[in-house]
């Protein structure tokens, strides 16, 4: 945390004219300067004379060559503050760590009036008398700045790059950064210089090992600095090698150590007593310093033992049965997202399998374009990763980004009307997608033969009607209602034994609830949890088009976390209500609800964005919303390129625009 304080506006001044010094200028404070005089001004101050001439007048011993004074007349201002007449901003870093004669120019600067100061101190640390006067003396004002949270960080982030940073990425920078604003900075500046920040469909992702450079390492040394003896040697020895757990509590280290280290939010002990590192820099840096001392091993190891082997197909079930049951909220943080924020476990067979099943929890609360990017880390580890490749096709077709939604459709397997038929003795020498890697018997049980989940069919369909299920919802997003329709009722099938609810709730979303309404029903009966009596609800009153069941239904969609659902329902609801007050209440949730999902825009919410449009005229503006031409819509449509443009016509007079880049804006519930 840090303290911050800044100097008012003050008109621009002329610079002094024998002066080229830079307009906005950044200047660090630094431990292996702090007794430097003038150290974080020198390379401003470039005459030794002015260095020596004003550390002498403010008790530093000069030690530089003093020139003439006709050649000093001529090369310099008379005072190092003319000198840096030219500046217009000054940012003053870790300013606590400036030496007396720096703090000493900094406050004079100040006092003049002519420069604009931004000046940091970590809070907490001892402040030179010339900067504590700044705000002592009203100078400038105080703010203190508490650590940048997870969505401040991806707001931040998204105007530095001046575009969408994807929810991964977000996550990582964050929790390495620790919400320190100079780190976060630092660490930006050197994946960027790095080429690590790559911009794949309108998104920007950074993955790899968070870059330490100089600036990064000092930044993280700091929260450690004062971390000396017995702590110091607790912290290097959990930084030495993988997760470690405490064999007997009370010998070799002691749980007084631990306990003052978890106190200070630097270590952190789960259940089964496995210490980690809360800062995820800590531990290059103790290591570092370690090797630097000669004790790349610290003593001790002994008393430490490693964890068992990770748990992430437990967490792959967990995410199947919260699915399915509708606990989608409070889902606690775990081995595989740990792995996926560090970018480790390559080892793990489950990894790409569970980033799937994190994809598809995030799309079903409405996180479409954190779904995105936890498929997209899926295919990282696993390129042809099947279950991977159907969450990024379907996430990517509710945002309307088609290519990418056909792209990974291509790449996974074409769908096929026996998958179904495939027996379960097949199902177990399933390979998990091209990592050909075997799942454990008891996830394929979860996946296939637990009926109580409302989960149908075994592996292999169940590979195939996530594929089938993202071509239903890309075919929506085209506009292509009866070939999204098609593809929804073959996922249904017509086997009530390998029911799936989600696949049969597609069916009622797309606007036939009737054709599943008691298939949905005997469903429920024998599902677990509360999910799949919310759906079957949810059929039951589109098809009964009552309004008041509809609203019922989606409080209770928002409840449970499915907040593109929710959405869903209430712009049902808006549809039927006969009462224009009733239905402007669930159209504004519907819009609220909307607006948390990142852009997700199904086929019911588009039909409540563009009441005004026939159905024909909504397909050809979703197409060309999502990017297509006039020429691509009339070859996908079998039209002419005229009656595309027509249509766009009418609908640009119905809607009250004319520009084709604004189509995206119009989609909007509200």
């Amino acid at each position: 945390m840090s303290d911050t304080v800044a100097a008012p506006v003050h008109p621009p001044v002329h610079a002094h004219a024998s002066v080229r010094a830079p307009v906005h200028v950044r200047i660090t404070g630094t431990h292996d300067t702090r007794n430097t005089p003038l150290a974080a001004f020198a390379s401003l101050l470039s005459h030794p004379s002015r260095l020596t001439e004003f550390s002498a007048s403010h008790g530093a011993a000069p030690h530089l060559t003093k020139p003439s004074p006709r050649l000093a007349g001529l090369l310099c201002p008379p005072d190092p503050v003319e000198a840096l007449d030219g500046v217009r901003v000054l940012v003053v870093d870790d300013a606590h760590l400036l030496d007396e004669s720096s703090a000493a120019l900094v406050l004079r600067l100040a006092l003049r009036g002519r420069t604009r100061l931004l000046v940091t101190v970590r809070e907490g640390e001892p402040v030179p008398r010339d900067v504590s006067r700044l705000w002592e003396e009203g100078l400038l004002p105080r703010t203190t700045l508490a650590p940048l949270t997870e969505s401040e960080c991806g707001e931040l982030l998204s105007r530095a790059v001046g575009g969408y940073v994807d929810a991964l990425t977000v996550r990582r920078l964050h929790r390495a950064s620790r919400g320190d604003l100079r780190l976060l900075r630092e660490l930006v500046v050197a994946v960027h210089a790095g080429g690590d920040l790559s911009h794949v469909s309108g998104t920007w992702t950074w993955r790899g090992v968070p870059p330490m450079t100089a600036r990064a390492r000092e930044l993280v040394e700091e929260t450690i600095r004062d971390v000396g003896g017995d702590e110091r040697e607790v912290l290097e020895l959990i930084a030495s090698g993988r997760p470690l757990k405490l064999v007997t509590p009370g010998a070799g280290v002691t749980c007084g150590v631990l306990e003052r280290l978890r106190a200070r939010g630097l270590v952190t002990m789960d259940d089964r007593r496995s210490i980690r590192l809360v800062h995820p820099l800590h531990g290059p840096v103790l290591r570092a310093a370690a090797e630097r001392r000669g004790a790349g091993d610290p003593s001790g190891t002994r008393r430490l033992l490693p964890t068992p082997a990770t748990t992430l197909e437990a967490e792959c079930e967990e995410l199947v049965v919260r699915a399915y049951s509708g606990r989608l909220t409070g889902i606690p943080r775990g081995a595989g997202e740990r792995m996926a924020e560090d970018d480790t476990g390559w080892d793990e067979p489950a990894m790409p399998e569970f980033c799937a099943r994190r994809a598809r929890v995030a799309r079903l609360r409405g996180e479409t374009r954190e779904a995105i990017a936890w498929s997209r880390e899926g295919l990282r580890r696993s390129p042809h990763h099947r279950a991977c490749l159907a969450e990024l096709a379907h996430a990517s077709a509710y945002i309307g980004d088609l290519t990418t939604a056909r792209q990974a459709l291509s790449r996974g397997p074409a769908p096929r009307g026996d998958a179904r038929r495939r027996t379960s003795e097949d199902a177990r020498t399933r390979m998990d997608g091209d990592a050909r890697t075997p799942m454990s018997e008891d996830l394929r049980t979860r996946m296939g033969e637990d009926a109580r989940t409302g989960i149908g069919g075994d592996v292999r369909t169940r590979m195939w009607l996530a594929t089938e299920r993202a071509l239903t919802w890309t075919l929506a997003a085209e506009g292509d209602l009866d070939g999204a329709l098609r593809s929804a009722l073959r996922a249904a099938g017509d086997d009530p034994l390998e029911d799936d609810m989600f696949a049969l709730h597609d069916v009622a979303r797309l606007g036939t609830p009737e054709l599943v309404v008691d298939r949905l029903a005997d469903l429920a009966d024998r599902a677990e949890g509360d999910l799949a009596p919310l759906l079957a609800r949810h059929a039951r009153a589109l098809a009964g088009r009552d309004g008041e069941a509809l609203d019922k239904v989606a409080r209770g969609l928002a409840d449970l976390g499915l907040a593109l659902y929710a959405a869903e329902a209430f712009a049902h609801a808006a549809l039927v209500h006969d009462d224009r007050r009733a239905s402007q209440s669930s159209r504004n949730r519907a819009a609220a609800l909307a607006g948390t999902c990142q852009g997700a825009r199904s086929s019911a919410l588009v039909n409540l964005a563009l009441p005004k449009l026939t159905a024909r005229q909504r397909q050809i503006v979703s197409l060309a919303a999502a990017g297509l031409t006039n020429r691509q819509i009339a070859e996908q449509l079998t039209v002419s390129i005229r009656t595309v443009a027509n249509h766009l016509c009418d609908a640009y007079a119905r809607l009250g625009s004319s520009d084709r880049a604004d189509l995206g804006r119009l989609f909007t519930v509200g």
